[in-house]
């Protein structure tokens, strides 16, 4: 099939599940290009669209505006400048109260989704059509800045789980029908790499797109076996779930031969920020408003390091609104290089996960583990440490629904993962303190990668 029929699947997919986002992008394509004054009217004209949706549908958030001194009729003159007379929001916060904040009738439907937990506070929030389109749209249109589009093929280097459910093998039919390979992140020995390797050859992508230290990974075993993996089709790397550091950017782009770019977003947060080629992070300001604050929650100036607060201007579901991400982020004054009207982020540090190894040698990114720990009711912040290959700890701060049974939960979907020879020890504490460095770090381990590919890792 051609690009052009791959593409038009896509097309036919979002349309019969009830998603607008090649509406949203097209719409996307046109604002880029707007003065960044009339960005921000678009922002506005959204946030108060949102802030009504959540008087009218989320008990939660309708409390807190009403005690900012705002109602409908006050949105109606409201300017961004008044954003911060409302309260920030946390994780906890949209845990505590999620049935409070979410709007069950949104259009198209309300449906639980999970964050990916690398915060160590795995949080299950409800979000609808239009934040998944906005998301979705959002990506493409980035992607289209480096001349990738829809319909073209693209290998994913991404999570999967143990067991592939239902729901797992529709997206599996839909990845084939729209022009993608996936490949499996979590299932990262040696031998599989190399088939992966060889399949990225014969599938000709013109992007690769997975989590940033997986790719590099990748690109380690590709240096080490001295693979060319320089293909003609490919233009472009992109990597997400984590900062690109430099050195893993040296070593993407030397074994592809290609630019590496990094994207910027959680699955709470939604799709944030997006490199450019003229090496700039571009906001997807059309669809969230970005405030850095410092430790006491006031505004950072310009170039200043602070914590990426959110709101989401799509996420009527589950609205997040003044969203505290946890990341740190540098805003810039900054216009873009190109000529769009979109903000400038100046910097992501964001945070980092390691490995972890099993016995047989296969290297699984951290979400592996993370993905267990998310996914059982009670862990309210979690870290896991593998001290050897068959010997793991995991410190467990319980929440609400936490009891016995859940220990035996987290410990056969551990031994899943890692081996059913895994000695999995859990310790209940009320609080897991960070590093000496005053980072935290919510997956550890101390087994070291195979010697050839830590070295050509840090190289």
């Amino acid at each position: 099939m051609t690009k052009n029929v791959f593409g038009l699947l896509y097309r036919i997919h979002e349309r019969l599940v009830g998603r607008s986002t090649f509406q949203y992008l097209k719409s996307l394509e046109a604002s880029q290009w707007c003065s960044r004054e009339e960005i921000e009217a678009i922002q506005l004209a959204k946030l108060r669209g949102l802030l009504k949706t959540a008087l009218r549908h989320s008990p939660w958030h309708a409390e807190r505006i009403r005690g900012a001194g705002l109602d409908e009729k006050a949105l109606d003159t409201m300017t961004l400048e008044d954003l911060p007379r409302l309260p920030t929001m946390d994780k906890r916060d949209a845990r505590e109260n999620r049935e409070r904040i979410a709007w069950p009738g949104v259009p198209g439907g309300a449906y639980l989704y999970n964050t990916g937990g690398s915060s160590g506070e795995p949080l299950i929030f409800y979000f609808g059509r239009w934040r998944q389109a906005s998301d979705t749209a959002g990506r493409f249109r980035a992607q289209r800045w480096w001349g990738v589009d829809v319909g073209d093929p693209q290998v994913w280097l991404w999570g999967r789980g143990i067991k592939l459910s239902p729901t797992d093998r529709i997206k599996s039919l839909r990845d084939r029908l729209v022009n993608q390979l996936f490949l499996n992140a979590f299932e990262m020995s040696l031998s599989n790499m190399d088939a992966y390797i060889e399949a990225i050859g014969r599938f000709r992508p013109k992007s690769l797109y997975g989590y940033a230290s997986s790719l590099s990974l990748l690109a380690a075993r590709a240096k080490e076996k001295q693979i060319d993996m320089k293909l003609p089709s490919l233009k472009v790397v992109f990597t997400t779930g984590e900062p690109l550091y430099p050195h893993q950017r040296h070593l993407l782009q030397e074994v592809f031969g290609v630019p590496a770019a990094s994207e910027f977003g959680s699955r709470d947060a939604g799709f944030t920020a997006h490199e450019s080629p003229a090496g700039q992070m571009l906001l997807m300001s059309e669809s969230v408003i970005l405030e850095v604050l410092d430790g006491n929650g006031r505004p950072v100036k310009p170039g200043q390091l602070g914590e990426a607060v959110i709101t989401g201007l799509c996420s009527q579901a589950q609205p997040f609104i003044r969203y505290r991400t946890g990341d740190v982020v540098r805003m810039t004054d900054e216009c873009c290089r190109e000529g769009r009207g979109l903000h400038v982020l100046g910097e992501v540090s964001g945070r980092t996960t390691d490995f972890v190894t099993r016995s047989d040698g296969t290297i699984m990114h951290a979400l592996a583990v993370i993905y267990v720990l998310r996914a059982t009711p009670g862990v309210a912040r979690f870290k896991f440490i593998q001290h050897t290959v068959n010997d793991v700890e995991v410190l467990v701060v319980p929440g609400p629904g936490w009891e016995q049974a859940r220990e035996v939960q987290v410990v056969e979907g551990l031994r899943a993962r890692l081996g059913e020879q895994v000695k999995v020890g859990i310790r209940l504490m009320e609080d897991i303190p960070a590093e000496r460095s005053g980072k935290h770090r919510y997956v550890v381990s101390h087994v070291p990668l195979p010697a050839a590919l830590e070295e050509v890792l840090q190289s």
